[in-house]
C-alpha cells in the first residue's frame, strides 16, 4: 500500500511540474509568435512599397490607397493577434482547470480513501466479517494459502486478509452462477456446518451430502443413486476427500472453501476463511446463497438474515 501511495504522490508531482512547464512554454511562444508577426507585417509593408509603382496618381486617390493599405494591414496583425490571445487564454485557463483538479492529499489520507472504498464495496460490512471469525486460520499453512495470510497472532494463529476473503466470495458467486442448480452437489462432513449447508441447500436447490458422503454416487454407474454433476462444492479437503477424489476422477469442477492448513491443488475457484468453526461456515454459505440467487436473478425474499446463520444452536 506504501508503494502504491508512493507512486500516486509522484504521478501529481510530475504533473504539476509538466503543467508548470506547458504554461511557461506557451507563454513564451505566445511572444515569439507576436514578435514574428510584427517582422512579418514589417516586411509585408516594405513589399508593398517597393513593388508599388512610381506613379503620378492625385491625392485623392493616394489617400484612399494609403488608407486602404493601412486598414487591410492593421486587419491581419489585429485578427492574429486575437487569435494567438484566445488560443493562449484557453491554454492557461486549461492549465489552471487542471491545477485546481489535481489536489495533493497526504500519504494518510490516500490509505484511509482506499481502505473507506474498499468497505463500502465488500459483501457484508467489515465488522460481520470480524464477528464471524473468518479471518481466524490455524497454526499451519499451506504454500497454497500463504499469499491469502495477513499475518500471525502472538498465539501462532494465521490470520486471513479480510479483503482478500470478500474478493475471493464475489468470485466464487460469479463462479458458481455459471452452473444450474442440479449440476452442482455441495459435500460438508464436518458437523459445524450442517444447519448452513442444509439451508444453502434448501434455498439454492443445489444437491446437499452432510454427515456422509455415500462413496461412488458419481463415478459409479452401477449403483442406483449414480448421477452425473458439472461441480462439487468442497468444505474442506481433509473431511471430503472421497467427495473431492470422485469429482477430480470424473473430470468435473471443484469449489473449494480453504482454511490455512488445505492444499486447493484439483480446485478451480477457492473460497479462503476459517472452514471449521460455525459461525465461518454460516457467513460463508450465507454470502453463497444470497449471492447465488441474485445473480441467477431468483428471489432471495426467503433467506434469513446473516444473524440467523451464525447463530449458536
Amino acid at each position: 500500500m506504501a508503494k502504491i501511495v508512493e507512486k500516486i504522490e509522484k504521478g501529481i508531482k510530475a504533473v504539476e511540474k509538466g503543467l508548470e512547464k506547458v504554461a511557461e512554454e506557451t507563454e513564451e511562444k505566445v511572444e515569439e509568435g507576436f514578435e514574428a508577426i510584427e517582422e512579418s507585417v514589417k516586411e509585408i509593408k516594405k513589399e508593398i512599397k517597393e513593388k508599388t509603382p512610381k506613379k503620378k496618381v492625385s491625392k485623392t486617390s493616394l489617400a484612399k490607397d494609403a488608407e486602404k493599405e493601412s486598414l487591410e494591414t492593421e486587419k491581419v496583425v489585429k485578427l492574429s493577434k486575437e487569435e494567438i490571445e484566445k488560443k493562449r487564454k484557453e491554454l492557461l485557463a486549461k492549465v489552471e482547470k487542471l491545477k485546481a483538479k489535481i489536489e495533493k492529499p497526504s500519504s494518510e489520507e490516500l490509505k484511509a480513501q482506499v481502505k473507506l472504498k474498499k468497505r463500502e464495496e465488500m459483501l457484508i460490512p467489515l465488522e460481520d466479517y470480524v464477528r464471524t471469525g473468518i479471518y481466524l486460520g490455524t497454526r499451519v499453512v499451506t504454500p497454497n494459502m500463504k499469499p491469502f495470510v495477513y499475518r500471525r497472532r502472538a498465539d501462532g494463529l494465521a490470520i486471513f486478509n479480510t479483503d482478500l476473503i470478500d474478493e475471493k466470495l464475489k468470485e466464487a458467486i460469479e463462479y458458481l452462477s455459471k452452473f444450474n442448480p442440479e449440476d452442482v452437489v455441495v459435500v460438508c462432513k464436518r458437523e459445524a456446518g450442517w444447519k448452513a449447508v442444509e439451508k444453502f441447500s434448501q434455498l439454492t436447490g443445489i444437491r446437499a451430502f452432510t454427515k456422509k458422503y455415500p462413496a461412488g454416487i458419481l463415478t459409479n454407474t452401477q449403483l442406483p443413486e449414480f448421477f452425473e454433476n458439472e461441480l462439487t462444492i468442497i468444505s474442506d479437503s481433509w473431511l471430503d476427500k472421497n467427495a473431492l477424489k470422485d469429482t477430480l476422477d470424473v473430470n468435473k469442477k471443484v469449489l473449494m472453501i480453504c482454511d490455512t492448513n488445505n492444499f486447493s491443488k484439483g480446485a478451480e475457484q477457492v473460497v479462503i476463511g476459517n472452514n471449521k468453526s460455525p459461525k465461518s461456515l454460516g457467513v460463508i454459505f450465507y454470502i453463497l446463497a444470497r449471492g447465488y440467487l441474485k445473480a441467477r436473478k431468483k428471489d432471495t425474499s426467503e433467506v434469513p438474515d446473516l444473524d440467523w446463520w451464525v447463530k449458536e444452536n
